[in-house]
């Protein structure tokens, strides 16, 4: 314990680790903190009777951090992303230019990378249209006029771009995989009232 504690004092007393430590953690809370900024418009009480009643949404808004089950302006999450990025790598088995371009190093992966921001946003484009059809559907909001719909795709897009920009701002200045630490930080912030919520019910059926 004490040796791990040394190390611990080390790395803290290395600037340039704590200043990326100190960076990392200010991230991270930037984007629990927006994972509570709701977007306008929605019926709280139809939305949490929509999750609530639903396995399925349930276990995505476990992934998603809660960000679904508040709809706050990350309600799409890094969903998008991760799916643009899945195309991207298929894409890249698929034509061999794309198979080249990756084995470029470091100008090949930026090259990969700026395609897969590129193909997030009409993936999240189309994910937030589909959200709202569904919240449509089940009474959660009302029906949009052009102008308004716009909007709300807007928001909904701009919140995945935001998410992978401080993603990727952990990876170039943080420790660690933005990406993948965004998600691990959603899962553990859910993780409480997950568990909160199943004592409940076993106390209910007790």
């Amino acid at each position: 314990m004490q040796k791990a504690w040394e190390v611990i004092k080390q790395l803290w007393t290395a600037k340039d680790i704590r200043n990326k430590l100190l960076l990392t953690a200010a991230m991270l809370l930037v984007y629990r903190m927006l994972a509570h900024i709701p977007v306008a418009g929605i019926d709280r009480i139809a939305l949490g009777k929509l999750f609530s009643g639903s396995q399925l949404l349930g276990l995505l808004d476990i992934f998603s951090g809660g960000t679904l089950a508040n709809f706050s302006l990350i309600a799409l999450g890094l969903g998008p992303y991760i799916n643009a990025s899945i195309i991207v790598q298929l894409l890249t088995v698929i034509f061999p230019t794309l198979e080249e371009l990756s084995k470029e190093g470091e100008y090949g992966r930026e090259m990969i990378n700026q395609y897969t921001r590129l193909l997030t946003i009409p993936i999240a484009i189309l994910q937030g249209f589909g959200m709202y059809l569904l919240l449509k559907g089940e009474g959660v909001i009302g029906n949009l006029n052009p102008v308004l719909l716009l909007a709300f795709i807007v928001t909904m897009t701009a919140g995945t771009m935001l998410a992978v920009w401080i993603g990727e701002l952990i990876t170039e200045y943080g420790v660690g995989n933005g990406i993948s630490l965004l998600i691990f930080a959603g899962i553990v912030g859910r993780l409480p009232v997950t568990l909160g919520q199943t004592f409940v019910t076993f106390e209910t059926l007790n």
